[in-house]
């Protein structure tokens, strides 16, 4: 059959199938008729046939286009596939994310640990080589004298609300970038992320020191506490999903490497779409309590809220734990009985 021959004998159920697709995607399938749904199935696929028979033979590239057009928009509503729901993502949130942290804990103590060595040589850095400031303290603390700082503050002459509210957003920002770079760092075989870890945790670490030194340790932690147990939490989940990566490239376990890529990269995504939730959080503390210095809010009222979040926090984050170890002593119970 001729090119031409071929267009004018199929160009009829071109032209229902588009009619139908423009009265679906206007109105909606439930407006089609189950005689027009059914030819809907049946020209999609004849038409399907005919794109291919035009390929085959290097048709005009107007009909190939036009005809995968019409394709195009016949798969997307017959397969239009599953959009996540509301009660899913509620789900996840609620129990598939401890769920997932209490499977990975290993590498979640990993990061962790990767965390507070960091912490500590930055510490123990300050306290042995003040010099070091320039190295280890965040630029925008390098001049700040604590002291000074918590007096402004006190006084009323600390940060303005737009102010603090620029730097909320930027500190937001930050931390989140650190968490993604921590996270697809995982690549590296798990070196870039464990660099990420240590240097965050330094930084925390010498900035500890210089308002120790000035006898601010109180002020200091009452400051952070607040929204950096959450926030360091979750940078810290992050780098444990970028170990899980690296844990796929070094040890596939009998698949290959690619494989075992794909497979872990699944797990590492979840753990990183987990964090939003403590991100938020330390996002909406950072912008109220954590900027409310002494006298308005004591240490002892900060810290102790600290606390309080913190044990909302891992309450929520070990909730699948508890809940197995609430289900082992209820079978040794009734074994026991």
């Amino acid at each position: 059959m001729e090119m031409a021959e071929f267009i004018e004998t199929r160009r009829p159920r071109w032209q229902q199938l588009e009619s139908l697709l423009d009265k679906s995607e206007g109105e909606g399938l439930r407006k089609l008729s189950l005689d027009e749904a059914r030819s809907l199935g049946k020209l999609y696929r004849a038409v399907s046939s005919d794109l291919l028979w035009v390929r085959a033979r290097s048709g005009s590239a107007d009909v190939s286009a036009y005809l995968n057009d019409l394709v195009g928009r016949a798969y997307a509503l017959t397969y239009p596939g599953s959009r996540p729901r509301f009660a899913d993502v509620w789900a996840f949130v609620a129990r598939g994310f401890p769920a997932l942290l209490h499977h990975e804990w290993r590498m979640y103590v990993a990061s962790v640990l990767l965390f507070l060595a960091g912490a500590g040589f930055g510490y123990v850095g300050m306290v042995v080589d003040p010099d070091a400031a320039h190295y280890l303290v965040p630029d925008q603390h390098v001049s700040l004298d604590p002291v000074k700082r918590a007096a402004d503050e006190a006084a009323g002459k600390g940060m303005s609300v737009e102010e603090q509210a620029q730097f909320t957003t930027f500190l937001f920002t930050h931390n989140i970038q650190v968490a993604f770079l921590a996270f697809a760092l995982g690549v590296t075989l798990g070196l870039g992320t464990a660099v990420m870890l240590f240097v965050n945790g330094l930084f925390l670490g010498a900035l500890a020191q210089v308002y120790a030194a000035k006898g601010m340790a109180g002020w200091f932690w009452a400051w952070i506490l607040p929204h950096g147990i959450p926030e360091i939490s979750a940078i810290c989940i992050a780098g444990a999903a970028g170990l899980v990566i690296a844990r796929g490239m070094v040890a596939p376990g009998g698949l290959s490497r690619g494989q075992a890529l794909r497979k872990e990269a699944v797990t590492a995504v979840k753990m990183l779409f987990g964090t939003l939730v403590l991100f938020v959080l330390a996002g909406f503390i950072e912008g109220t309590v954590s900027q409310i210095h002494p006298p308005k809010l004591s240490v002892a009222f900060k810290v102790g809220f600290a606390l309080t979040v913190g044990t909302g926090v891992y309450a929520y984050l070990l909730s699948d734990w508890m809940r197995g170890r609430r289900k082992d002593a209820r079978a040794a119970a009734e074994l026991a009985g």
